[in-house]
């Protein structure tokens, strides 16, 4: 397991690199401080994956190199049990002039690991790297996919208790991410650690647990992985109205800068007339828009979500091509249709009202999970996975054999 407690870096940050110098001969002080984690304190659990979600700067690549020993805290506890293991900045531990081969047993030896384990699971790395012929090669001829293809591969083969990973993984291909996602997920239910850094928030839902949300070196929510995401995402939201100098105002669980806002709704089946309808059915969410001022770029959205909170669909005005304007005061009612060929469970729409194509531009209303709809049963045949798609099947003639000729 991982224990932290009460966890704090601090950084000098020198205006020029004589002023380093300086402090160092006189004493006195020339350098700004930058607190990079303020007071952090988590447990990750045997067999629990923990993400960490935060924009650039809220400190999740200070904690990871605290964690792997890269850096020491000026004040706090780590406690891991066994051996600790990742992918933190793509190539780090390795050596671009050295083989693929070398840097197995240079970075396994950074990691922990002793010259019988490396030769023991040498081969095992090699096969799940899949990098072929290439291992003999530098790894400075190597692209940022293979290097983090060999990366993954030692780290998840040094056998470690804890296991973090972060963003270098992104950079992989589509397949060998999924090959790495179903190990992460075998290592999970052997009983390892987990610490997941992502922007993706399909695999923050998805894999963890539970996650945590770093804002300016603190951590501002510690809780369930799909309300870790809302609050990411209205952190962003209220980024890019802080830079536009707007405040978002907060009332009944919706947020933004309210010059237009959704005051009803809701989400029936066309058949069923109610929130429970079939696989198949059209699903009619009806709104109703009220503008406290004139605004003549609305871009009315929603996010079909399912009960782990993953994304299972979305969309905007903006994208159909279709612009939407109210006067101050007025108010205008909207119906969105869709064809709810989904997999039967529980799911919710959230809405958003803003600018242009996303909420990142303007945002003047927000609210996760607004509405709920149930899917129970098939209108039309049975299928396995979360949605229908379009399938047709034909039987082919089989093909005459050809008589041969006898003589």
């Amino acid at each position: 397991m991982i224990d932290i407690k009460g966890l704090n870096k601090t950084f000098k940050l020198f205006h020029r690199p004589a002023d380093r110098l300086k402090e160092a001969i006189t004493g006195r002080v020339r350098h700004d401080s930058y607190h990079a984690l303020k007071d952090i304190s988590f447990q990750v659990a045997p067999g629990e994956v923990l993400g960490v979600l935060g924009r650039n700067g809220a400190g999740k690549s200070t904690l990871l190199k605290l964690l792997t020993g890269v850096l020491m805290p000026d004040s706090g506890e780590i406690h891991i049990d066994g051996r600790i293991t990742g992918l933190l900045e793509l190539g780090t531990g390795f050596n671009p002039e050295l083989t693929g081969l070398q840097n197995i047993t240079s970075n396994g030896l950074m990691l922990g690991m002793s010259h019988d384990e490396i030769e023991q699971r040498r081969q095992e790395i090699i096969e799940f790297s899949e990098l072929g012929n290439y291992i003999q090669e530098p790894l400075r001829t190597y692209s940022s996919g293979m290097t983090m293809r060999l990366a993954f591969s030692i780290a998840i083969h040094a056998e470690p208790r804890c296991f973090l990973v972060d963003e270098a993984l992104s950079v992989g291909d589509g397949y060998f991410q999924q090959k790495c996602m179903k190990r992460i997920r075998e290592f999970k239910e052997n009983g390892g650690s987990i610490l997941f850094v992502s922007h993706d928030l399909n695999a923050v839902k998805m894999l963890c647990d539970r996650a945590l949300v770093l804002e300016d070196g603190s951590v501002v929510f510690d809780g369930d992985a799909d309300m870790a995401v809302n609050h990411y995402n209205r952190i962003m939201a209220r980024q890019a109205e802080e830079e536009e100098g707007r405040h978002l105002e907060r009332q009944q669980g919706a947020y933004g800068s309210r010059e237009v806002e959704v005051v009803a709704g809701s989400a029936n089946g066309r058949e069923s007339q109610s929130a429970t309808l079939s696989s198949g059915e059209q699903l009619d969410i009806d709104l109703t828009l009220k503008a406290h001022q004139q605004v003549d770029d609305i871009t009315l959205g929603i996010m079909v979500r399912d009960r782990f909170g993953q994304d299972i669909f979305g969309a905007n005005s903006y994208q159909l091509g279709q612009r939407i304007s109210l006067e101050e005061g007025s108010e205008q009612a909207v119906r969105l249709t869709l064809n709810a060929d989904i997999a039967p469970g529980k799911y919710t729409i959230t809405i958003g009202l803003h600018s242009r194509e996303h909420h990142l531009d303007t945002c003047y209303w927000w609210y996760d999970s607004y509405l709920q709809f149930e899917i129970a049963g098939f209108k039309q045949h049975l299928f396995s996975g979360v949605c229908r798609l379009p399938l047709t099947l034909e039987t082919q003639p089989s093909a005459t054999p050809t008589a041969t000729p006898t003589e």
